[in-house]
């Protein structure tokens, strides 16, 4: 109980941090209204799924069966996650490197709460507020595909969205790693970046490799992963996959916070 305690005091810490930071609010009005542009470019723009297919309908070309709804929470989800790609790192960035700046990070390195405890109170509040931040693209979603015909089935929009929320605990639980690091919380954001981006393209040089070794390196991937879960698939190895970069980042983190508990003795 006293674990439970210490990680949930972290996160409601962390939590509130995020309502009141002028950062924050910035994140989320561009997060917002990047997407915002994109889903509706992608939706009803000149080269918007609903556009080329009414043109095509109109001219009489003779189309396969489309289900629009799925084709555009694919690739409106595909461009969200893109676009995590590039923001997230922002909200990473001072999860440690400001304590670091600040001095108060000694603080948490010589309390009685475990370097765990605070890596996962830390991670949970910061994933959190993404996902507070989800909320309205998850309306705008609904408005839309309410009117979809056939309904649109239920299991790809949560495991599509789950997919989303477990590729931002990834990149955060990741950039939360590189943010104990440094005390910049520039160079943090541009170190996080750089990695993420090489496990998002990873399947490019796995391509390049063949056997095991190949296949083994693109399993890597995070891109291909997410991809897996935007198709509606539940596959048991992209969970678990995304679910060791969350612990990978948090136990990275943990041990980074007890060299620096080490080297204060």
């Amino acid at each position: 109980m006293i674990l439970l305690s210490n990680i949930l005091a972290i996160f409601r810490r962390e939590l509130e941090s995020y309502f009141y930071s002028p950062l924050s609010f910035i994140f989320a009005t561009l997060f917002w209204f990047l997407s915002g542009i994109l889903f509706i470019t992608l939706l009803i723009g000149p080269q918007g799924i609903v556009t080329v297919v009414a043109i095509e309908e109109q001219r009489g070309v003779p189309l396969p069966p489309i289900d629009v709804a799925s084709e555009f929470l694919k690739i409106f989800l595909g461009v969200v996650g893109a676009l995590a790609l590039f923001l997230l790192p922002l909200l990473s960035m001072g999860l440690y490197a400001e304590e670091r700046k600040q001095g108060t990070l000694e603080l948490l390195a010589t309390s009685p709460i475990t370097n765990w405890s605070v890596a996962v109170g830390k991670l949970l509040g910061v994933v959190t507020f993404f996902s507070v931040l989800l909320i309205p693209i998850v309306l705008w979603e609904i408005i839309v595909f309410s009117s979809a015909d056939p309904a649109f089935p239920i299991s790809i929009f949560l495991l599509s969205h789950v997919g989303l929320i477990l590729l931002a605990a990834a990149i955060l639980s990741l950039g939360m790693f590189v943010s104990s690091l440094t005390e910049s919380s520039l160079i943090a954001a541009v170190m996080t970046f750089s990695l993420v981006l090489m496990l998002w393209l990873v399947d490019l040089i796995g391509d390049r490799l063949s056997g095991s070794l190949g296949d083994a390196i693109k399993h890597l991937s995070l891109l291909k992963h997410y991809n897996n879960f935007l198709e509606g698939v539940f596959d048991s190895s992209s969970l678990v996959l995304l679910l060791s970069y969350i612990f990978l980042g948090v136990i990275l983190t943990s041990q980074s916070i007890e060299f620096l508990r080490f080297a204060r003795r």
